[in-house]
């Protein structure tokens, strides 16, 4: 039996993952706090560029989604992975404004492209079935930004150049790593074909697959929005019920511990999840919208905390699917476009979402907020089952 090999050793796709998202957590969520108290901007200020930075990222997915299939995998890795590197280098000397707005784009752009490569390699790899190595990369995801946090707390006292330094050199230490570990990726299966397949006969999918795909970025663009409302305005609505700042952030606690506890049983029934990946895909969602119907009720910590449960569930379950279920359906010429794609929706969903949710709450209430979630999965889901019954006729 012919030995399956990997483009990439398993151990560094993870390390890399695990080490850019450390290190871009040491920028990106210190944004609103840097921009109003470092640099005294407005608030509204500081809302424009997380917006732009999410929607460079955007650009940065579809950039990397087009260049991983159409010009050379390795290369466009080690590309985004420079841009970040000289970005958080950058702003170690400059990050006064308006530069550190500026470098924090083109930051964006780099980490657009290193997520979507990333992804994109987990299509390439042969040991493990792609749905495996898509938990693992949800996983190494959340654990950086867990431990990109917790250093945070410790070191902005001295100054944030210190954060900045530990930035870029998280990045070129992944640089280094793509460089010595990820030469392979040009040497993929089908890689050199890949003239063959869009001058010959490039693989189109068919309707119902096409359907299939738009119905599941759907849910994903709907699920983000309703997400990014605990990253932004349920901290507002905890405090306007008397509850604290710390009472707010231990419940991201509870989600990191769940998605750390959860890891295990995702990988051990990874072939049984991926046989039922449908199914898994429905209940994923299906918590995603019963967390924000829980909130209709929430009025102390308890409830909360089992709101953050659900959804975190819901998160493990689902999120990591998507990837897989689009790779199922997409053609082997386009499998970077579409995850590209995937991340480009998800950074969508994060952009919109903070200012959807402001909107509504600045013209009704939160109560209308978390029902209006609620509603936008829901109708999701109802039509990604459609989609799946359009294409089973």
């Amino acid at each position: 039996m012919k030995k399956r090999i990997d483009p990439v050793k398993l151990p560094y796709l993870l390390l890399g993952s695990l080490v850019a998202n450390t290190g871009i957590s040491f920028i990106w969520p210190l944004t609103t706090i840097y921009l109003t108290t470092y640099l005294h901007e407005s608030l509204t200020m500081a809302g424009i560029v997380l917006f732009l930075n999410s929607a460079f990222t955007l650009l940065g997915n579809l950039l990397g989604g087009y260049l991983f299939d159409r010009w050379h995998p390795y290369q466009t890795i080690a590309s985004g992975v420079f841009i970040a590197a000289i970005s958080s280098l950058a702003l170690i000397f400059w990050h006064g404004w308006p530069f550190y707005a500026i470098f924090l784009l083109t930051l964006g752009i780099g980490n657009g492209i290193i997520v979507t490569s990333l992804n994109s390699i987990a299509t390439f790899m042969k040991s493990h079935n792609p749905s495996y190595i898509f938990n693992c990369l949800y996983f190494t995801q959340n654990l950086g930004l867990v431990f990109g946090s917790l250093i945070v707390g410790f070191v902005l006292p001295f100054g944030i150049t210190y954060l900045f330094i530990l930035a870029f050199l998280m990045f070129a230490v992944f640089e280094a790593i793509v460089l010595t570990k990820y030469y392979g990726l040009n040497l993929v299966h089908g890689h050199n074909n890949r003239a063959k397949f869009n001058k010959v006969a490039k693989e189109h999918m068919n309707k119902a697959k096409f359907y299939q795909i738009l119905a599941i970025l759907n849910c994903v663009l709907c699920v983000w929005i309703a997400y990014e409302q605990w990253n932004s305005n349920i901290s507002t609505y905890m405090l306007s019920i008397n509850l604290s700042v710390q009472s707010y952030s231990l419940l991201w606690t509870l989600n990191a511990f769940l998605i750390v506890l959860f890891q295990p049983f995702l990988t051990h029934f990874d072939d049984f999840l991926t046989a039922h990946l449908k199914g898994r895909l429905y209940l994923g969602f299906t918590l995603f919208a019963g967390a924000f119907l829980l909130l209709l009720f929430a009025h102390s910590w308890a409830i909360f905390a089992i709101s953050m449960a659900l959804l975190t569930t819901g998160e493990v379950l689902c999120l990591p699917a998507v990837s897989t279920y689009v790779n199922d359906r997409a053609a082997d010429s386009e499998k970077g476009y579409y995850q590209g794609i995937v991340q480009s929706v998800t950074s969508a969903g994060r952009a919109f979402g903070p200012l959807i949710g402001a909107l509504i709450i600045d013209n009704s209430s939160y109560l209308i907020l978390f029902i209006f979630c609620t509603l936008i999965v829901i109708i999701s889901i109802i039509l990604f089952i459609l989609s799946n019954q359009l294409k089973e006729k």
